[in-house]
């Protein structure tokens, strides 16, 4: 496990707050995991899971006491990137902002880089 000083992935207040909201309702910990796996309509695509632990490749950035755990391989296509939480009319989701990708798809789970 790396836990960075310098982060090279950030979670936002918004999403750290929902991610603590929902482990508190389901006894889980408070940990989100952000995995890129291929697929999607535009080549990869994120999943989200609450991480039950962390695994030796991990690496973990912490805001408000909430982790976001990323696996090594997928911190190379999301380095840079910024996790948040939405509500619209359209939806609520957590969201990926990937200044690595070069093209994405409507709905914002999958990406091309």
């Amino acid at each position: 496990m790396t836990i960075l000083t310098q982060p090279e992935i950030a979670l936002t207040a918004a999403a750290a707050a929902r991610v603590a909201s929902i482990a508190a309702k389901t006894g889980k910990p408070a940990m989100l995991r952000l995995s890129v796996e291929g697929g999607g309509c535009s080549g990869f695509q994120y999943k989200f899971g609450f991480a039950e632990g962390i695994e030796g490749d991990d690496v973990v950035v912490e805001t408000d006491g909430v982790k976001l755990v990323v696996d090594t391989i997928s911190l190379d296509l999301v380095r840079g990137s910024s996790v948040d939480y939405a509500e619209s009319l359209g939806g609520a989701a957590f969201k990926v902002t990937n200044p690595l990708a070069a093209s994405g798809c409507g709905c914002g789970s999958s990406f091309a880089v």
